[in-house]
């Protein structure tokens, strides 16, 4: 079932009205019931990490507007930060003037090192492990038969020879589909379960045996336009500008990627995927030429309109882990109705460019604070002890005039007495 994620006013209503305004997506009674009540129990929450004591809620909110490859996508994310989701669904919203986003993602291929140290010859023992390549990987396959049959398993072995200030080393790479998993778990235990045959053909010692996250194999690509009409000329100037200050500056260029990632790590961390990893390997794939840049590139059409693009690696998963652990995440998952991690990847990159699009916008128009900061006046009023029929007026007065705490306790007051009177 396709939902529609072209919904406007989403902000207006309560929580409850929100959820029930979403069913489109097939949610039930029960998975209504989870969202409003936090979902996750003392039980699940005990077999996910070690000495549980308790839970650390974050909210969960939802984008809209979003068209990726011709598919209406509504945009589950856990963020502490205001403003990010409502930037999200306004970027959105100008991007479907031009039909959405158009997303591509690579086949779910990981990698997994295996450092060989001490061989007599680390480019011979490479060339000897290279030779026997086809009936190496079959042996890898071997162990793995259901994701084989799913259409999975390893894919190729590469090997290169490093020098260390400890000497040469061998690392081989045993390039794994995945499928639908992140695929840690079944590319370490291929990894470890082959070393010793490696080690027999190579004559060296076994070192590390662990899944690399900079996964270059899994790239995910999206690319939008934004209308010249709706964004304003000199705004698509101030664009250009400010991701061409990106392209020549690392201090720029580190803020420029943590506001893509605001998107895709809150989309990540409301489906349990690993936030670490997926933000590791971005920052890496930011470093690739050996200078820091941004992960998006913006250029004017023919028509003056503002184009968009992004690439990244992007190691997603929709089965494993905690993702069917987490019931929220399941529910997170439905409203999301993607069915595969490449169409997850695919949505997250476009997510990514809507954030970077926002962002960019708020600074070449207004600046990022008075939009941020209409939002943190609620989270203001809500610190200096604002009751809730008493938040929405404070917020008002907080935005009209300075937003921080010292003015919200003072405005407070100043309601309260003006009230009693």
């Amino acid at each position: 079932m396709e939902a529609n994620s072209d919904i406007h006013g989403l902000y207006n209503l309560k929580p409850d009205e929100r959820v029930d305004k979403l069913k489109g997506a097939g949610l039930t009674e029960q998975d209504r019931a989870a969202l409003l009540g936090g979902g996750l129990t003392m039980e699940a929450a005990d077999r996910m990490i070690e000495n549980v004591i308790g839970f650390f809620k974050l909210p969960l909110g939802v984008a809209t507007n979003f068209r990726v490859n011709g598919l209406d996508r509504l945009i589950p994310m856990v963020i502490e930060e205001p403003s990010v989701v409502a930037a999200a669904s306004n970027a959105a919203g100008i991007a479907r003037a031009h039909g959405g986003f158009i997303a591509k993602a690579d086949p779910p291929v990981m990698i997994g090192q295996l450092q060989i140290v001490d061989t007599a010859d680390a480019t011979e023992s490479m060339k000897m492990v290279l030779e026997k390549k086809q009936a190496l990987i079959k042996e890898c396959n071997a162990l793995i038969p259901t994701l084989v049959d799913l259409g999975g398993g390893v894919r190729d072995i590469e090997a290169r020879a490093i020098d260390t200030g400890r000497g040469r080393m061998l690392i081989l790479h045993l390039l794994v589909d995945c499928r639908d998993a992140m695929g840690a778990n079944t590319v370490n235990t291929v990894v470890e379960t082959m070393t010793p045959r490696f080690v027999e053909l190579t004559g060296g010692r076994a070192r590390l045996r662990i899944i690399s996250n900079y996964a270059v194999k899994r790239i995910a690509r999206a690319r939008g336009v934004f209308d010249r009409k709706l964004v304003g000329d000199d705004v698509i100037e101030g664009i250009l500008d400010a991701s061409d200050f990106a392209a020549n500056d690392v201090y720029r260029a580190v803020t420029h990627n943590k506001g893509i990632m605001n998107g895709i790590s809150a989309v990540a961390l409301s489906l349990s995927n690993d936030t670490r990893a997926i933000e590791a390997g971005a920052h890496a794939y930011a470093s690739r030429s050996g200078r820091y840049a941004p992960l998006t590139d913006w250029r004017k059409d023919g028509d003056g309109n503002l184009v968009g693009e992004i690439e990244l690696p992007l190691a997603v998963a929709t089965v494993g882990g905690a993702v069917n652990v987490n019931p929220i995440s399941k529910i997170a998952l439905k409203l999301l109705g993607v069915r595969t991690s490449v169409e997850l990847a695919e949505v997250m990159a476009a997510v990514g460019l809507a954030q970077n699009f926002a962002a960019l916008r708020a600074l070449a128009a207004e600046g990022i604070q008075k939009g941020h900061m209409k939002l943190h006046a609620r989270d203001l009023a809500v610190s200096a002890g604002a009751k809730p029929d008493e938040v929405d007026a404070l917020a008002r007065k907080l935005v009209e005039t300075r937003v921080d705490f010292d003015n919200a306790k003072k405005l407070l007051e100043e309601l309260r007495h003006k009230g009693s009177e």
